[in-house]
């Protein structure tokens, strides 16, 4: 399957510039698009991204920035948040000429396929990206998706006898993002912008998929360096899960999360949050 070529890949990174795991492995994955790191022009470490990735490095201000979305806090002062980034990707795509682009964390060390074998939920490494892409891709056009994601480790816990892996598509959507130019969003929160954007637009009808069939594999955020891991440190996932509270409280809340070490997290009621999908048999 040939990837179109209107399309790229947005690596979003901030302070380890020598650690962009995510680069490494689209190389693994025999990714051959474009692919541009994304980086702001108040990390401390550009001249090292610079040197690195020079025409493949797109550098923004935050500052300017924040006057085209909520931060959804009275923080007056700029942060290793993502939300920044995440919401340039979308005119960096149309200045450079893209109408689709793909926006990936730096920090993904595998991308693979989930399949069963045997009666058991197993995986293996994605070796052609390329197919992948456009596969994700045509399923965002056909579906008039607004966005589509892969799944994380955490969505697929428990294999066959998880609640996941068996429905193929999520209605969220979390860390990777395929996106159409064409149908453009914002992302909200100095913290959890992800979450915030999936259950705001999803209440109000937007279609937002994340596909079980095929996985990314990040480092445990707040045991990562730089990025978003100093945020985390800061805040608490207290305040982190409470942002999405904020913007959909009618069925957003907080809850603990774990098994020994417990921590509070985020939980969305899903019989609440977004309209349901009828099955076409139901037409009349």
């Amino acid at each position: 399957m040939r990837l179109r070529k209107n399309f790229c890949v947005f690596i979003l990174s901030y302070g380890r510039p020598d650690n962009i795991k995510t680069l490494k492995t689209l190389k693994k994955a025999n990714y051959s698009g474009d692919w541009f790191v994304i980086d702001s022009d108040d990390d401390s470490h550009l001249r090292e991204y610079q040197k690195r990735f020079g025409s493949n490095l797109c550098v923004f201000n935050k500052h300017e920035e924040s006057k085209y979305f909520d931060m959804m806090d009275n923080q007056n002062k700029d942060s290793a948040s993502i939300v920044y980034a995440r919401n340039y990707c979308f005119k960096l795509a149309k200045k450079l000429g893209y109408r689709y682009f793909l926006e990936f964390d730096d920090d993904y060390d595998s991308f693979s396929y989930r399949y069963i074998d045997g009666g058991t939920l197993k995986n293996r490494s994605l070796k052609n990206a390329d197919a992948a892409f456009e596969a994700t891709l045509k399923l965002l056009d056909d579906t008039n998706a607004l966005t589509i994601a892969w799944s994380q480790g955490g969505d697929l816990i428990g294999g066959l006898n998880g609640v996941n892996y068996k429905k193929k598509l999520l209605r969220k959507a979390m860390n990777s993002f395929f996106i159409d130019t064409r149908k453009p969003f914002n992302f909200v929160g100095r913290i959890n912008e992800d979450v915030n954007m999936y259950v705001d637009l999803g209440s109000r009808g937007q279609k937002i998929f994340q596909v079980t069939d095929i996985m990314i594999n990040q480092a445990t955020t707040q045991l990562s360096d730089n990025g978003m891991t100093s945020l985390y440190l800061d805040y608490g996932t207290f305040l982190k899960s409470f942002y999405s509270v904020m913007i959909q409280p009618s069925f957003v809340q907080l809850q603990k999360m774990g098994v020994k070490n417990l921590r509070i997290h985020h939980s969305v009621n899903w019989r609440y949050a977004v309209p349901k999908i009828l099955n076409p048999k139901y037409k009349k």
